[in-house]
C-alpha cells in the first residue's frame, strides 16, 4: 500500500496502445490512490495510441517525463501497471535504474509496488546490480562487434566507422535499424551495413 506523505509530488504516466482505448480508467484509479495517500499530483503524461514496444524516442510523453524527472520536477512516478511503462524487460531495467539514480520513486498500482517502502527500495538496489551487469555485457558485445565490423568492412583495427560503436550499442539494446538510423541521423543502408557486418563476419 502506498505511504501517506502529504509533501510527495507525484507524476502519472498513462498509456494505451490503440486509438479506440482510453486512459480514463487508469487515471481514475491512480487519482483514488493519490487522494488516499495525500499525494500532490503535479504532472500527467499521456501516450495515447502508442505501443509499449516503442522505445523512448517513439513515446513523446514518456520521453518528456524522463527529462522532467532529471530536472526533479516530482518525487515519484505512478503508473497503472508495469506493462504501461514498456514491453521489454531490458527497457524496464534501464528505466528503473534511471529512476534509482535520480532518486525518483515508482508506484505501480496493479503490482502494488511502491519503491518508497523498504521492500521497494530493496528492489531498486537489486535492479542496480542487474543494470551494472548488463552495462558490462553490452560493452563486451560492442567491443567484439567492432572487431568483427572492422574485419568485414576491411578497416584497419582501431579505426572503425565513426558511428559503429553507437550503432552496435543501440542494436544490442534492442532498437530497430530504422530507430537507430533516426537517432544517429544516419542512412538506413549505412546502419544495415554495420549491423550485417557484425552479424555475418567474414
Amino acid at each position: 500500500m502506498a505511504n501517506s506523505d502529504p509533501t510527495k509530488r507525484v507524476a502519472f504516466y498513462l498509456r494505451v496502445s490503440t486509438g479506440e482505448q482510453t486512459t480514463a480508467n487508469q487515471r481514475r484509479e491512480l487519482e483514488e490512490v493519490a487522494n488516499r495517500a495525500g499525494w500532490a499530483v503535479t504532472d500527467v503524461y499521456e501516450d495515447a495510441g502508442i505501443s509499449g514496444a516503442k522505445g523512448r524516442n517513439g513515446r513523446p510523453a514518456f520521453d518528456q517525463m524522463l527529462k522532467d524527472a532529471t530536472a526533479r520536477q516530482f518525487d515519484m512516478i505512478a503508473a497503472w501497471a508495469v506493462d504501461r511503462l514498456g514491453r521489454s524487460l531490458q527497457d524496464l531495467v534501464h528505466f528503473l535504474d534511471d529512476l534509482r539514480s535520480l532518486r525518483v520513486d515508482l508506484y505501480l498500482h496493479q503490482q502494488r509496488l511502491d519503491t518508497s517502502t523498504p521492500s521497494g527500495r530493496a528492489l531498486f538496489q537489486m535492479l542496480g546490480v542487474f543494470a551494472e551487469f548488463e552495462r558490462s555485457m553490452i560493452s563486451e558485445r560492442v567491443k567484439a562487434g567492432l572487431a568483427r565490423t572492422d574485419k568485414k568492412l576491411g578497416r584497419p583495427s582501431g579505426r572503425p566507422h565513426k558511428k559503429a560503436k553507437e550503432v552496435l550499442r543501440l542494436r544490442v539494446q534492442g532498437h530497430s535499424i530504422r530507430e537507430i538510423a533516426s537517432t544517429l541521423r544516419m542512412g538506413v543502408n549505412s546502419v544495415h551495413k554495420i549491423v550485417s557486418a557484425d552479424r555475418n563476419p567474414a
